[in-house]
């Protein structure tokens, strides 16, 4: 009882702490120096992200409105920077934070540069060449979800697919999406998906946050499990300022997990509509025939009308061709010798025309409808 009686309140610790902090006239006037994780410029203030990536430290930060126009330098996330303020204590979160007057820049932080010199090696690699990127399926049956199982994103993901189309199957991939364990947790659940070989599209996915909790998605082990992934990948991480090494290697990349699952599910309004338009070109695709082939019809009936007029014409033709026929039938060899005339040849197949070329004892061959016979001239007549 004793040692309740002596306790304090709450607030009273906070009051203790924050008169601490903001009676040190060190802590008033203080330098420190840090790379930028996160710049948000809000209409009450410039709010910062200060971390010492050695020491895995960090300390927020806050430009107040009306210091804003006093900055010598604006800051970008990934650059080191010194800035001056002073130390306070934000009783409502029991934080405590720097309220900055001024920034100085020192050029860029060494995480900024390391990851760049990731990002600059598996771009030589060709990992995010968009000739690699695969197509969605356009209405896949089973998607595969990696993402934390008590994240916000996992049941934002879950209702939106449910109100886009109850029947997909969903296969979760439970993983860690913040922290040191994250890397190696979302490249094995990658990996779970790829062996158990049924899902047509993956999501990955996580809701917002500063840039230190989103850098796991930077990590080479998470990129390479995304590109060896045979089936497409759509990430849904963070919001529209973040982007990460994943979204670069990823086939389609999205600002939130929402907006993936709508990405990947298309709407059952979308699907009748899409069904509509694929409706509406068969009809016309069957009109376009109907009045082909009716024109073609239409053609094929004047034809057979104009038959009766065209008769006299095919009647002589028939004629002329007749006389031809006979023509050719008269002046045919074959006619002649049909007559019991015969054709007569010297051995080396000469015609005979003349008797007068022919003396006793040459051979020759008589050529008859039916076959040939071989005559020796014994005797020749002259001539009449």
């Amino acid at each position: 009882m004793e040692l309740i009686s002596r306790s304090v309140s709450v607030a009273g610790l906070t009051d203790y702490i924050k008169s601490s902090l903001e009676d040190d006239p060190v802590l008033q006037h203080v330098w420190v120096t840090g790379e930028v994780t996160t710049a948000n410029d809000h209409r009450v203030g410039l709010f910062l992200t200060l971390a010492d990536p050695a020491e895995e430290a960090t300390v927020q930060g806050v430009v107040w409105g009306r210091m804003r126009s006093q900055l010598k330098h604006h800051p970008r996330v990934g650059e080191q920077v010194a800035v001056l303020g002073s130390v306070s204590l934000y009783a409502k979160r029991g934080e405590y934070r720097l309220q900055i007057v001024q920034i100085l820049p020192l050029g860029d932080g060494a995480q900024a540069l390391r990851l760049q010199q990731v990002r600059s090696r598996l771009a030589a690699e060709g990992l995010f060449d968009p000739l690699l990127k695969q197509p969605l399926p356009a209405h896949p049956r089973t998607i595969a979800i990696v993402t934390a199982p008590t994240a916000a994103a996992w049941g934002d993901i879950q209702r939106t697919i449910q109100a886009r189309d109850p029947s997909i199957h969903i296969l979760f991939a439970p993983a860690t999406v913040q922290g040191e364990q994250a890397p190696a947790s979302i490249a094995a659940a990658l990996d779970r998906v790829e062996a158990d070989d049924r899902a047509e599209v993956i999501i990955l996915a996580r809701g917002g946050g500063a840039t230190e909790d989103l850098a796991c998605f930077n990590d080479e082990r998470v990129i390479r499990a995304i590109a060896d992934c045979r089936r497409p990948v759509v990430t849904g991480i963070g919001h529209e300022r973040d982007q990460t090494l994943a979204d670069l290697v990823a086939d389609v990349t999205v600002h939130t997990p929402t907006a993936a699952a709508e990405r990947v599910v298309p709407s059952a309004l979308q699907r009748l509509q899409d069904h509509h338009q694929r409706r509406d070109r068969l009809l016309r695709a069957l009109q376009t025939r109907l009045a082909h082939e009716s024109d073609h019809l239409q053609t094929l009936r004047d034809r057979l009308h104009r038959l009766p007029q065209q008769a006299p014409s095919l009647q002589q033709a028939r004629l002329q061709t007749q006389i031809f026929r006979e023509k050719l039938a008269a002046l045919d060899p074959r006619a002649v010798l049909q007559r019991g005339y015969a054709i007569a040849q010297r051995p080396n197949g000469a015609i005979v025309r003349r008797s007068d070329t022919l003396t006793p004892g040459d051979t020759l061959t008589l050529k008859l409808a039916q076959g040939t016979v071989q005559v020796t001239i014994t005797a020749l007549d002259p001539e009449p």
